[in-house]
């Protein structure tokens, strides 16, 4: 079974083929789902979807793209939000360095705060970090947070990357891969250990190499696993097995509940 550790299946642009699409996934072998969700008017539809979709995890969070409409009081209602079933982590949140973005010392703030939240639940985070590494790095030294989850489409070095997995941290593979101007990208993932990072797509966003232009789904997972597999010399089988032994490490509360 493989496990899409990164997808916005909440999104609007699935609703009219959610149930559809949901059944040609698992049919392809795609039979776990993590969906982060990413502003606070995103909460109370993501908590009505995981009841109706077992294989599917929620996290909650404030996606640092969104800032312009959160407010700091949003924060306050995360805790009790992530406190429920099926929920196995705080996210998306982090630090996004994107051209007029929002004033880094407010993302600095929502994050932190954030981090602080996960810390007080003993939950992992689901990290978006766009050209921020070192500065993401800073802020879970600042509020020693220590329990580990994924740093989202990781496109770092083996250094930076050296540095998440000594903090418990797995990291997350998805279409990027699939292009072959990508070499940092394949370097970095052909030199990690086996226990280093997950797969996901980022639905509906991210989409592989010759689907240019299309909305991206979790039924690439099987796609970006064969990219993988060619990279790092190894069978597909493995990269299945590994990638959903690592999901489970880092996310525990993945089996509690029914499935």
């Amino acid at each position: 079974m493989y496990i899409d550790s990164h997808c916005h299946f909440d999104f609007d642009v699935f609703d009219d083929q959610r149930d559809a699409l949901m059944s040609r996934c698992l049919a392809s072998g795609v039979g776990g789902f993590l969906v982060p969700a990413t502003t606070q008017s995103s909460w109370s539809k993501l908590a009505s979807l995981i009841t109706y979709y077992p294989e599917w995890r929620a996290a909650y969070g404030l996606h640092p793209y969104f800032l312009g409409e959160a407010e700091l009081a949003q924060v306050d209602l995360l805790g009790e939000q992530c406190d429920t079933d099926r929920v196995v982590a705080v996210g998306e949140i982090g630090l996004d360095c994107w051209p007029g973005a929002i004033d880094m010392a407010i993302q600095v703030d929502f994050f932190s705060r954030q981090l602080s939240v996960a810390k007080s639940l003993q939950l992992p985070v689901i990290v978006h970090s766009r050209k921020s590494y070192d500065l993401v790095l800073k802020c879970m030294k600042g509020v020693k947070f220590q329990h580990g989850g994924v740093v989202h489409a990781f496109n770092g070095s083996f250094e930076q990357a050296k540095r998440f997995l000594d903090l418990g941290f797995v990291l997350g593979i998805g279409g990027t891969i699939t292009y072959p101007r990508a070499k940092k990208a394949h370097r970095v993932l052909a030199a990690l250990d086996s226990q280093a990072f997950v797969l996901e797509t980022d639905s509906p966003d991210m989409p592989l190499n010759g689907f240019q232009g299309q909305i991206n789904t979790p039924l690439a997972i099987p796609i970006i696993a064969q990219c993988v597999a060619a990279i790092r010399a190894e069978n597909v089988e493995q990269i299945a097995m590994q990638t959903c032994d690592n999901l489970l490490r880092v996310f525990p509360k993945w089996n509690e509940g029914s499935l």
